[in-house]
């Protein structure tokens, strides 16, 4: 009884995932891991290289400040739009097309900023962000062939590849648009996400789908808000969705806000700001590297969920007591690791609580908050530092994180694994 037990287990376990054992061993699992790994490290890279040049590409061009916001704006929302979108892709035709599809994209969006020599063409270089989205990609690669007890540890690893790719990013097209010109960095983009599209075609393989509603998922359309429902009527999801969106807005609106910040109340130089986002580069890969998965694979989801939240709100109570850049340099360490693991918890609790076919739409939601905050951010938080002054962020941050806080302590979110149907 206890052998066909732990068989069934087993095969709980191999239908949870996109891939079974049959059709990949362990050794290649980690190889297809690690090279996600690597496409999203170089998925960051490119990113924070156009990042960096980009408000010189745009003063070059004659774009204003209100300019410049309504460009930032336009690539939030189609962020927004298409992160949902490229998850309900990934879900019909498999995590390796929809990472190549990413990768393809970032492609043509280089190859349009190249060609960016008028306003006109800077905004329509945007328009490849609607499936730009190589976390998310990587994250459904790494969902398909992980089991849910390996998954939290494996997904807190993308975020070193995020410091790595703020760090090289902001460095390397900084020198690059300093030495050789603004668009050098985007030539570089260019050939390094056909390297990337390439290594995507070469070394990610080919999924099994999951059984469970096949017929839904290939017939259903890519973009739906009755799909979109009917994944917040799960058990707990619709809870932990709440968590992720409103724990991580106030300090979101912030980091909107950091380059004027910077300038106007800590005083820094242009120079002095990118050591800044360096240091936060650093913070963000020891912690996701060395503290997130140890944790994860030692105390359950719902303490760590907890932890976060509470931290969140001893990070907003810092910030408003906060006066230097020193004192924001300390509070760093507790606000990356509260960010970090938020931000892996959720999205490991949200993809095991909807079935298997659906967790590419899931992650696709996931990653619409960050665009969602991009686009509403800089007018809540222009009004917020306008009348309130920076203080305000962090009694905003320690306000919401101890209501949900709260929360948390007394509801009974069930977390409960989604087999295959």
């Amino acid at each position: 009884v206890s052998t066909m037990n732990a068989k069934t287990s087993s095969a709980g376990e191999e239908e949870a995932s996109g891939m079974s054992n049959e059709t990949l061993g362990e050794a290649k699992r980690r190889q297809v891991i690690r090279v996600a790994y690597v496409i999203a490290a170089l998925d960051l890279t490119f990113l924070f290289m156009q990042f960096g040049l980009m408000p010189y590409l745009a003063k070059s061009l004659g774009l204003d400040s209100v300019g410049f916001g309504y460009l930032q704006t336009i690539f939030g929302v189609l962020q927004l739009v298409g992160g949902y979108i490229f998850g309900r892709f990934a879900d019909r035709f498999g995590a390796r097309a929809a990472l190549i599809l990413s990768c393809a994209s970032g492609s043509f969006f280089f190859l349009l900023m190249s060609f960016s020599t008028n306003i006109p063409l800077l905004f329509l270089s945007r328009l490849p962000g609607v499936f730009m989205h190589g976390i998310p990609g990587a994250q459904k690669v790494i969902t398909d062939v992980t089991t849910p007890s390996q998954r939290a540890g494996a997904l807190g690893k993308l975020g070193f590849c995020f410091g790595v790719g703020i760090i090289t990013g902001s460095v390397v097209g900084g020198v690059l648009s300093t030495k050789f010109g603004v668009y050098v960095p985007t030539y570089v983009g260019l050939v390094g996400s056909l390297i990337n599209t390439l290594i995507a075609v070469l070394w990610i393989p080919s999924q099994t789908k999951p059984k469970s509603d096949h017929h839904r998922t290939e017939h259903s359309d890519l973009f739906s808000i009755r799909e979109i429902l009917r994944l917040m009527k799960f058990p707990g999801v619709m809870e932990v969705f709440i968590v992720k969106v409103f724990a991580g807005l106030p300090i979101g609106l912030f980091m909107i806000m950091f380059s004027i910040i910077s300038m106007d109340f800590f005083g820094l130089e242009a120079v002095e700001s990118g050591y800044l986002m360096s240091y936060f580069g650093v913070l963000q890969m020891v912690v996701q590297g060395l503290v997130v998965g140890k944790l994860a694979s030692r105390c359950s989801e719902m303490t760590l969920l907890r932890l976060s939240v509470f931290v969140f709100a001893c990070v907003g109570l810092g910030m408003a007591l906060m006066r230097t850049v020193w004192h924001y340099c300390i509070i760093a360490a507790p606000l990356v690791f509260a960010f970090s693991m938020l931000a892996t918890i959720t999205d490991s609790i949200l993809t095991k609580a909807v079935p298997p076919s659906d967790t590419g739409a899931m992650l696709g939601i996931c990653a619409s908050v960050q665009p969602l905050t991009r686009t509403v951010g800089p007018t809540i938080g222009g009004v917020l530092y306008k009348q309130f002054g920076v203080s305000s962020f962090g009694y905003l941050q320690l306000m919401v994180n101890l209501g949900l806080f709260v929360f948390l302590l007394k509801s009974k979110i069930p977390l409960e694994e989604m087999k295959s149907q």
